[in-house]
C-alpha cells in the first residue's frame, strides 16, 4: 500500500543557510503517515477517543542522501510494507523531483491510550490496511 504526500519547505524548517534541519524530516514523515491514515478514513483522534489506541514510533532508521533547501517542493512517499499484530512497518522516502534525498524505515506500534502498552491493531483497521 503506497501513499504520496507533498510538502513545501518553509524558512522555519531550515537553518540560517537555508538547509532543512535533520530533525525536520521526521516531522515531514510523521505528517505523511498521518495523512496516509486519513486517506483511509482513519482519524488519529477517532482512534484515540473511540478505540482507545495510539500509534507511536518504536524504531526508525534514516539515511540522509542529499539536503533539501528553503522553498523546495518535496514528495514524501510512504509505503506500508507489513502489518503485524501490533506493528506497522513503513518505508518512507523523500524526493525533490527525481532526486532521492531521504530513505527511512519506520516501525510504528499500536498502544492502549491509557496503558501505553502494546495492544492488537483492531481487525477492522487491519482489513483496511491489507487492501
Amino acid at each position: 500500500m503506497k501513499f504520496d504526500w507533498s510538502v513545501q519547505v518553509y524558512w522555519e524548517d531550515t537553518d540560517a543557510g537555508g538547509v532543512v534541519y535533520h530533525s525536520q524530516y521526521l516531522n515531514f514523515m510523521e505528517r505523511a503517515r498521518t495523512e496516509f491514515l486519513r486517506s483511509l478514513g482513519l482519524m488519529q483522534t477517532t482512534l484515540r477517543d473511540d478505540l482507545g489506541i495510539l500509534f507511536v514510533v518504536r524504531d526508525i532508521q534514516i539515511r540522509f542522501k542529499k539536503p533539501a533547501k528553503f522553498d523546495d517542493q518535496l514528495n514524501v512517499k510512504t509505503q506500508l510494507v507489513s502489518v503485524g499484530r501490533s506493528l506497522l512497518a513503513f518505508e518512507q522516502n523523500i524526493y525533490r523531483g527525481d532526486e532521492h534525498l531521504i530513505a527511512a524505515k519506520v516501525d510504528v506500534v499500536c498502544i492502549g491510550s491509557s496503558s501505553f502498552k502494546p495492544v492488537s491493531i483492531p481487525e477492522t483497521m487491519v482489513c483496511l490496511l491489507k487492501l
